[in-house]
């Protein structure tokens, strides 16, 4: 029988272990993940990717989802061989093409205008990487959302009080756009949000970090 650990035991605990040996690192600079990340209690660094996210011609949105995902980890991974950097990218899928940012006000008009009383699917891609072990795994997470037929009025009155110009395609679920949308479908509302938690958990355990 393994002998348990006591107050002057030498060899540290799993859980001290895995909090002071591995470094998260979250290389986005979004409000949103950074709050995300937050409710897994762990300690983790911000740093901004430096990633060109401009899509590749004929690229479909899941590929460049996932591609921007994966830059972005193994960019920021570079500054920090021995963290475990995680990489985060959205898109807003309309008839197979991309919504991404609208970044100023009247190409939001036109993302939402295009949505309304339409079914979206909203693809978050997810990277973990190690530059030490140059081990990446990564994963898509679809979520559906379909929009209420709503009035170009709502559609200013929402604008105007969130302002959710850095949200791909628009959409801010978790503020007053939830007054947008008929039903949502998907495993991790999170997803939607920018940070899928339950496929995060997942691949930061193939890397060995356990977050219980």
């Amino acid at each position: 029988m393994a002998r348990a650990p006591t107050m002057n035991d030498p060899r540290p605990t799993h859980r001290s272990s895995r909090r002071t040996t591995r470094q998260l690192v979250l290389a986005s600079t979004s409000p949103y993940r950074r709050k995300l990340l937050e409710r897994l209690r762990v300690p983790f660094e911000v740093v901004a990717p430096g990633v060109d996210e401009t899509p590749l011609p004929d690229e479909t949105p899941e590929a460049l989802t996932l591609r921007l995902a994966i830059a972005k980890a193994r960019s920021a991974g570079r500054a920090h061989p021995d963290a475990l950097v995680i990489g985060s990218d959205q898109v807003a899928s309309l008839d197979g093409a991309a919504l991404s940012k609208p970044e100023v006000h009247d190409r939001a008009v036109a993302q939402l205008r295009q949505m309304r009383g339409r079914r979206v699917e909203f693809l978050t891609a997810l990277a973990v990487h190690c530059e030490a072990t140059a081990k990446t795994v990564a994963r898509t997470v679809r979520y559906a959302v379909e929009f209420r037929d709503f009035s170009d009025r709502q559609l200013e009155d929402y604008l105007r009080a969130e302002q959710p110009y850095d949200c791909a395609g628009s959409a801010k679920a978790d503020g007053l756009g939830i007054a947008l949308i008929r039903r949502m479908e998907g495993d991790d509302p999170n997803a939607l949000i920018g940070l899928p938690l339950i496929a995060l958990v997942e691949l930061l355990a193939e890397h060995g970090f356990d977050i219980l």
